[in-house]
C-alpha cells in the first residue's frame, strides 16, 4: 500500500485503486501514524491528536476501538497497524508515504544544486513537488498537532520550488519563470529569496526597471510591516541589477545567498571569512545548535561553546562566525603555554604591532590598552578558540573589551565556561544518534552516522550503508557517543579494518583511535590525548572523583554520587561542580553522566589508583538498599513514583547484580534479585531477570545456602519465568511458605509460588488452611492478606463457589485499594470480571475489566497488560463477540511476546486459535494450536494448564475434521463451550 498525505489523505494499493479509510476520526488516526510511519506512536500522542486537551472518558478504550476499525478498513492480508507496548506502529516502508519521499527527494535535489549539478537537481525537484495534491494534510488540518507539522511540509515544499527555481535559472530558463514567480511573490510578499530570483529573472531578460521596481516593493513592505530593511543579499542583487550586471548570481540552495565566483557573478561575501581558518572537510551535523548559537549572536555580546575534546566546538565556531555579518577575527589559544599571553595572541591575529609602546611595566597591561584602542569603534565578532588551559586570562580579557568596546562580540570555545555576567552557553555533547530500531535507510539522516559514512568513504570509497552492515555502523556512533573526533577517528580506521573489526576492538578504544591527521595539534590527534588534555586541567579532588563517578551506569543522582563516593560533602559538591564545569560530567534530568569514552579514561584512573573493588563494594550497597527501600513502597500508592525511580536507575541496579554475581557475593547478588522481583514483573523484564537470577544460581548452588531461604527460592522462581533449563525444585506453595521462619521480606514471593506450583490439590479447603497459616506467618500485615484472599477467591472460583470467590474477591480488592497497590487491585478487578461473565452480567464484567484495563496502563506493566487483553478476549468470546476477542488476543500476542512471557503467548494463541474455530476455520485452528505448543510453555502451573487447553483444543478440531465439519459451510460450531 501506498501513504498519501500531502493533500487530502489517501490509502492506495499496488494496482492504483483507492481505499477509502472511513470517516474523519479514523482518517486522523491514520494521518498521526503516516506522519510517524514505521515508529512507535505512544497512545498519549494519539489521544492528544484525536480529541485535544480535554479527552472523553475511557479515551484509551476509544483508541483501541478506532484502531480496530481502521485494520479493519484496510485490506485484510496487509494489517499495517500494529500493537506495541509503548503504542501503535504504522508497519510500511516510510518510502510508500508521499511526505517521506518528496522530503527525501527534495534534500536529493538540495544537495545537487549545491554541487552545482543543475539538471539533475531541477529533475529531481520537480518529481518531488509532482507528489503535491493539495495543501499537506487537507482533511485532517484541525487535528491536534497536524497544524504544525503541515506548516513544515509546506515550508518545505515552498524551500523546495525555490530550489528548483534557483536550478532552472541557472539553466537559462529566465522567461519561463517570471509568471511563477510573480505568483510566488505575491503569495509570500516578505520572502526575499523568492523576490530576489524575480529580480535576477527580470534583469537576465533585460527588464532592469522591472527589476528595481520589485526591489522597491520588498523594500516598502519589509518597513512597513516589520520596520527592517532588506538583507544584504538582496539589496547585493539590488546593486547588481543597478551596475548593469547581465547574470546577477543568486544562491546556490538553501537560503545562504552566496553565489558563485567568475564571470559576472557576485557574491553578497565569502563563504569563510578571511579571519577564519578553511576547512577541507564537509561540515555535517549541528543544525539545531548552529542555528541557537546564530540567534543568540544577534542577541548577546558574549556567547562560548561547552562540551567534552572532541565535540566539535571549534568547527562549530568557525561556522556559526562564517555565516555571521561583518569582520571576524579567529584565534587560536591551544597553543599558549601561559596565560599572560592572550592579548598578545589576539595583537598577532588582528595584524596589530606594539611598535611605538613602551615596555610594559606590568606584562599584558598595555597589550589590553592597544586592543581597546584599536577595537573601540569597530565592529567585529571575535573568536577566542580553546580558553580552557587559559580559563581565567582570556575572562579577563574579554570582561575589560567588551566594557570598553560597545561593538564587539566574543565567541568563546572552552571546556568549562568564562564565568562572566550575561555569558550565554552553548553545551555540546555527541552528534544526534538513531533510535534503536532504525532502519538503513533511515540511519543515514542522523548526524553522527553521517559524518561516519562521509569519513569511511574518504578512506574507502565504496563504504556504504547497508542493511548488512548498518548495525554495526550504529554500534561504533553509539559507543563513541557521537563524539566527532571520535568517529572521524574511526572512521580512518577503514583504510585497513572492515567495519566489523572496527566496532570489535572498541573495548580497547585508545589503542584503536590512536592515527589521527598529522596537521592537528598534539592533543587532538589521538582519542587518549584529547581526554588526557582535560584530565590535566583538573585538580586532584576533582580527579578522584572523576574515577570514582565510573562505578555508576547510566549516571547517578546527587545522593548517590556522593554516598558512593565517599569524599566529604563540602569537598564533593566543589568537586562535582568543577567536573559539570569543565565538561567532565553533564547534568541531565538531575543526573549527572559521563560521556563514555571519558569514562573509559577515568575507569583506567580508577584501576591505577586501586580503588576499583572498594568502589564496587560500595555501589552494590548502595543500590542493594535503594532495591529493598523501593520493594516496599511498589506494595502503595507512591508506587508509580517508585517505578519511575527504579526504571532511572535500573542500568546501576543490574550493573550492581552482574558485578557482585562475577565476585561471587552471593549474599548481594540473590538479595538484589529478591528486591528486584517485583519491579521486573511490573516492567514486563521477564526475560532479562530471569537471565541475571539464573547466573546467581551458579554461585549459590543447587540449595540455598544459610539464611538465604527466600532469596534462593525468589532465583528459583525468576530463572523459570523464561524456561530456563533445569532448576532445584522447591515443591508446593504450602512447603514453601512453611519454610520461612519469618514474614517474608519480598512478599511477591507468594505470588510467584501460587503461580508457579498452581493451587493445592485439595482446592479451596486445601487453599483456606493455608490461608491460615499465612495469617499466622504475617499477623496483620494488609498487602499480603489481600494476596491471600485474592488466591482463596481464585481457587473458590475455579472449584464452582461462585458466591464465596466473589466475597473473597471483594475482600482482597477492598485490602488492595486500602494499600493503594494498582497492581493487586487490576489482578483482583480481572478476576471479578471473569466471574461476572460466567454469571452473565456482561455489564458488571465489562465495568470490571474496564478499571482493571486502566489501571495495568496506569502501571504501565507489559506482563500485565497482556494478561488483562487475554482476560478481556475470553470474557469476549464467550459473549460472542469474536472480532473483538481478536483483537484482545492479538493485542495480548504482541505484549507478551515483547515481555518474554511465553506461558502468555502460548495462551493469547490459543484464544486465537478458539476464534477461528468459532469462525470455521479448522486449519488455522490447528496452525495456531501447534505455534502455542511450540512456544516455549514452561513446567510451571499456568504453563501446564495452557498446554492441557490446547491439546484438548487439537483433540476437538482433529475429530471434526474427521466428521467432514470443515466442508460444511454455514455450520461452524458454537460458542457456548469456547
Amino acid at each position: 500500500m501506498r501513504f498519501r498525505v500531502l493533500g487530502p489523505t489517501q490509502v492506495l494499493l499496488a494496482d492504483g485503486r483507492e481505499i477509502a479509510p472511513g470517516g474523519p476520526r479514523l482518517r486522523a488516526l491514520l494521518a498521526l501514524l503516516v506522519l510517524d510511519a514505521g515508529r512507535v506512536v505512544s497512545a498519549e500522542r494519539l489521544i492528544d491528536g484525536l480529541y485535544g486537551e480535554h479527552p472523553p472518558r475511557g479515551a484509551a478504550n476509544a483508541l483501541q476501538s478506532l484502531v480496530s476499525r481502521l485494520r479493519q478498513a484496510l485490506p485484510a492480508e496487509h494489517t499495517p497497524v500494529e500493537f506495541h507496548p509503548a503504542g501503535y506502529r504504522l508497519a510500511v516502508d516510510p518510502a510508500d508515504v508521499d511526505a517521506y519521499r518528496f522530503e527525501r527527494l527534495a534534500e536529493v535535489g538540495r544537495r545537487a544544486l549545491a554541487g552545482g549539478d543543475w539538471p539533475r537537481a531541477a529533475a529531481v525537484l520537480r518529481e518531488a513537488l509532482e507528489l503535491w495534491r493539495g495543501p499537506a494534510l487537507a482533511d485532517v488540518i484541525d487535528v491536534a498537532g497536524v497544524p504544525a507539522q503541515a506548516a513544515r511540509l509546506d515550508e518545505l515544499r515552498l524551500a523546495a520550488t525555490e530550489d528548483r527555481i534557483e536550478a532552472e535559472l541557472a539553466l537559462g530558463g529566465h522567461a519561463e519563470l517570471v509568471p511563477e514567480l510573480r505568483q510566488l511573490v505575491v503569495a509570500h510578499p516578505l520572502r526575499e529569496r523568492s523576490r530576489g530570483q524575480l529580480m535576477r529573472a527580470l534583469s537576465a531578460q533585460g527588464r532592469p526597471a522591472e527589476a528595481l521596481a520589485e526591489f522597491e516593493d520588498a523594500r516598502r513592505g519589509l518597513a512597513e510591516q516589520l520596520g527592517v530593511d532588506p538583507s544584504a543579499a538582496l539589496a547585493a542583487i539590488h546593486l547588481a541589477v543597478l551596475r548593469g550586471a547581465e547574470s546577477p548570481a543568486g544562491p546556490r540552495g538553501g537560503d545562504s545567498f552566496a553565489g558563485p565566483r567568475g564571470g559576472d557573478s557576485f557574491a553578497v561575501r565569502p563563504t569563510v571569512e578571511p579571519g577564519l581558518p578553511s576547512q577541507l572537510t564537509t561540515f555535517v551535523g549541528r543544525e539545531e545548535e548552529l542555528t541557537r548559537v546564530r540567534a543568540l549572536l544577534g542577541e548577546r555580546r558574549l556567547v562560548t561553546l561547552t562540551g567534552p575534546g572532541g565535540a566539535g566546538k571549534t568547527r562549530l565556531a568557525i561556522e556559526a562566525a562564517g555565516r555571521s555579518d561583518g569582520e571576524v577575527c579567529f584565534v587560536e589559544l591551544a597553543g599558549l603555554a601561559d596565560g599572560s599571553d592572550v592579548p598578545q595572541a589576539v595583537l598577532s591575529a588582528l595584524g596589530l604591532r606594539d611598535a611605538g609602546l613602551r615596555a610594559p611595566a606590568e606584562p599584558g597591561r598595555q597589550s589590553t590598552d592597544r586592543l581597546v584602542e584599536a577595537l573601540a569603534e569597530r565592529r567585529l565578532l571575535l573568536v577566542l578558540d580553546n580558553c580552557e588551559h587559559v580559563v581565567a586570562d582570556a575572562a579577563r580579557l574579554a570582561a575589560r573589551l567588551l566594557g570598553a568596546c560597545p561593538a564587539l562580540r566574543v565567541l568563546a570555545t572552552s571546556r568549562e565556561p568564562l564565568g562572566l555576567a550575561g555569558e550565554a552557553l552553548c553545551q555540546l555533547s555527541g552528534l544526534t544518534l538513531p533510535p534503536p530500531d532504525a532502519s538503513t535507510e533511515q540511519a543515514d539522516d542522523y548526524a553522527a552516522v553521517s559524518l561516519f559514512v562521509q569519513r569511511a568513504a574518504d578512506v574507502a570509497p565504496d563504504f556504504t550503508v547497508t542493511p548488512a552492515n548498518v548495525d554495526v555502523v550504529l554500534r561504533i556512533c553509539r559507543t563513541l557517543d557521537g563524539l566527532p573526533l571520535a568517529i572521524e577517528l574511526a572512521a580512518a580506521r577503514l583504510r585497513a579494518l572492515p567495519v566489523a573489526e572496527v566496532a570489535a576492538r572498541l573495548d580497547d578504544r585508545f589503542r584503536l583511535l590512536s592515527m589521527g591527521s598529522r596537521a592537528a595539534s598534539p592533543r587532538h590527534r589521538t582519542l587518549r590525548a584529547v581526554v588526557e588534555w582535560s584530565w590535566d586541567l583538573l585538580d586532584e579532588a576533582e580527579r578522584i572523583l572523576a574515577r570514582r563517578l565510573t562505578v555508576f551506569a547510566g549516571g547517578a543522582t546527587l545522593e548517590a554520587a556522593g554516598r558512593v563516593s565517599g569524599l566529604p560533602s563540602a569537598e564533593f559538591v566543589d568537586a562535582l561542580s568543577g567536573l559539570a564545569d569543565k565538561s567532565f560530567v553533564e547534568l541531565s534530568g538531575g543526573r549527572y553522566r559521563m560521556l563514555e569514552t571519558v569514562r573509559a579514561f577515568c575507569a583506567e584512573r580508577l584501576a591505577e589508583a586501586g580503588e576499583a573493588d572498594e568502589l564496587r563494594r560500595a555501589h552494590t550497597a548502595y543500590f542493594l538498599e535503594l532495591a529493598w527501600t523501593a520493594s516496599d513502597h511498589l506494595r502503595r500508592a507512591e508506587q508509580l513514583h517508585w517505578l519511575r525511580r527504579l526504571d532511572a536507575e535500573r542500568d546501576n541496579l543490574h550493573a550492581a547484580l552482574r558485578r557482585a554475581t562475577a565476585a561471587g557475593d552471593a549474599s548481594e547478588a540473590a538479595g538484589l534479585v529478591a528486591a528486584l522481583s517485583f519491579y521486573w514483573w511490573l516492567r514486563g523484564m521477564r526475560g532479562e531477570g530471569a537471565r541475571l537470577a539464573a547466573d546467581v544460581l551458579d554461585v549459590l548452588g543447587a540449595e540455598a545456602p544459610p539464611g538465604l531461604g527466600e532469596e534462593f527460592a525468589l532465583c528459583v522462581y525468576n530463572a523459570a519465568l523464561a524456561g530456563a533449563g533445569h532448576l532445584p525444585s522447591l515443591g508446593t506453595q504450602g512447603s514453601v511458605i512453611r519454610s520461612l521462619d519469618r514474614p517474608p521480606r519480598q512478599p511477591f514471593l507468594l505470588y510467584l509460588s501460587g503461580i508457579s506450583t498452581g493451587p493445592p490439590p485439595g482446592g479451596a479447603d486445601d487453599v483456606e488452611e493455608l490461608m491460615r497459616e499465612l495469617r499466622r506467618l504475617v499477623g496483620p500485615d494488609v498487602w499480603i492478606n489481600a494476596l491471600g484472599a485474592m488466591g482463596h477467591g481464585t481457587a473458590q472460583m475455579w472449584g464452582g463457589q461462585s458466591d464465596r470467590a466473589g466475597a473473597a474477591l471483594a475482600t482482597a480488592l477492598d485490602g488492595f485499594r486500602s494499600t493503594g497497590d494498582r497492581w493487586g487491585s487490576m489482578i483482583t478487578l480481572g478476576a471479578l470480571g471473569e466471574l461476572a461473565a460466567w454469571h452473565g452480567d456482561p455489564e458488571a464484567a465489562g465495568d470490571h475489566m474496564k478499571q482493571a484495563m486502566g489501571l495495568a496502563e496506569e502501571l504501565g506493566s507489559a506482563v500485565d497488560q497482556a494478561d488483562m487483553l487475554r482476560t478481556r478476549g475470553e470474557i469476549r468470546l464467550r459473549a460472542g463477540d469474536l472480532a473483538a476477542a481478536r483483537d484482545d488476543f492479538a493485542g495480548a500476542l504482541l505484549l507478551a511476546q515483547g515481555s518474554g512471557a511465553p506461558e502468555f503467548v502460548s495462551a493469547a494463541r490459543l484464544g486465537l486459535a478458539q476464534v477461528a474455530r468459532l469462525r470455521g476455520d479448522l486449519a488455522e485452528t490447528r496452525q495456531l494450536c501447534e505455534a502455542a505448543l511450540a512456544g516455549g510453555l514452561t513446567g510451571w502451573y499456568v504453563g501446564e494448564a495452557t498446554r492441557s487447553e490446547i491439546i484438548l483444543l487439537l483433540q476437538q478440531i482433529t475429530e471434526e475434521e474427521k466428521a467432514g465439519a470443515a466442508s460444511r459451510p454455514g455450520a461452524p460450531p458454537s460458542a457456548d463451550g469456547a
